[in-house]
């Protein structure tokens, strides 16, 4: 999809983050957008700096089945056809997966899974209405890295990679591409109100080596270029290659670094605190 003018994309998790990003420079394209979120007033926010487009606002919780037809059906209505679903909304929790209930794990994979994939079935066949659609599902370094602690949320970013590929196989030779996204560390504040330790949400944003904008910049030029999987951060890119090299060593090596880094965070937390 080399030309985004007067195209249509529909993106969920739009109030903030790399979907507030996506959104303003899609816009900055001439790219029309509808846009979901459950916060009204970032959602709102991202709509105010969306100029020259049209833009529509739908409130939309995308773990409920109903809710994103609703959407897509909306979409349809307001905008007259969706060229491009991006599939961008997510959340986590911080705990072991023996420690998480029931109620946080379908809470997380509900949202970062099942909201994937209720994007996919109901825009698909307005997709397919269209001379060429796109899919963007945004899954993460940690459907090849997990980090500890973060169980339901690198559960989730697996399924969306499994997810992605079998819809690459499924659509080859149609007129719908699709690109699977795996970001790094990005400054986004995914981490807030998630249960992670404040300070350890503030030593993430501080490292984090790639801003909500950068994010979005690579992945309208991947969509330009019909990439199927992108790689966003130098962090990701060498998680990545570590992994392929020596799969159980680097989840091994990168479980032990991570604990060892949050033992630190923890301590000087205390230390603080005294």
């Amino acid at each position: 999809m080399k030309n985004l003018e007067g195209k249509v994309a529909a993106i969920t998790g739009a109030s903030s983050g790399i979907g507030q990003e996506l959104a303003i420079q899609l816009a900055a394209e001439g790219c029309n957008l509808a846009l979901c979120d459950l916060n009204e007033a970032g959602l709102e926010a991202t709509v105010a700096r969306c100029q020259g487009v049209r833009v529509s606002r739908h409130g939309v919780d995308v773990s409920k089945r109903e809710q994103v037809a609703r959407f897509a059906q909306e979409a349809l209505e307001q905008h007259g056809g969706v060229d491009l679903i991006i599939n961008n909304a997510g959340i986590t929790s911080r705990g072991t997966i023996e420690e998480h209930s029931y109620e946080q794990l379908e809470a997380v994979i509900g949202v970062d899974l099942w909201g994937v994939i209720y994007g996919v079935k109901e825009f698909l066949p307005l997709l397919r209405q269209r001379p060429e659609g796109h899919i963007v599902n945004i899954s993460s370094i940690n459907a090849a890295m997990p980090f500890p602690r973060n169980g339901p949320y690198n559960i989730s970013k697996y399924g969306v990679a499994g997810l992605s590929d079998t819809l690459i196989q499924e659509l080859a030779g149609s007129n719908i591409e699709v690109t699977c996204v795996h970001p790094g560390g990005i400054k986004t504040g995914l981490l807030e109100n998630s249960g992670f330790d404040s300070q350890f949400v503030a030593d993430f944003e501080r490292i984090a080596m790639t801003t909500s904008a950068q994010a979005a910049s690579a992945i309208i030029k991947g969509i330009k270029r019909n990439k199927k999987r992108l790689i966003v951060g130098a962090d990701a890119k060498f998680l990545f290659a570590f992994k392929r090299l020596m799969p159980m060593t680097a989840v091994q090596v990168f479980g032990r670094m991570t604990d060892r880094a949050e033992a630190q965070i923890e301590k000087r937390a205390q230390k603080n605190g005294a």
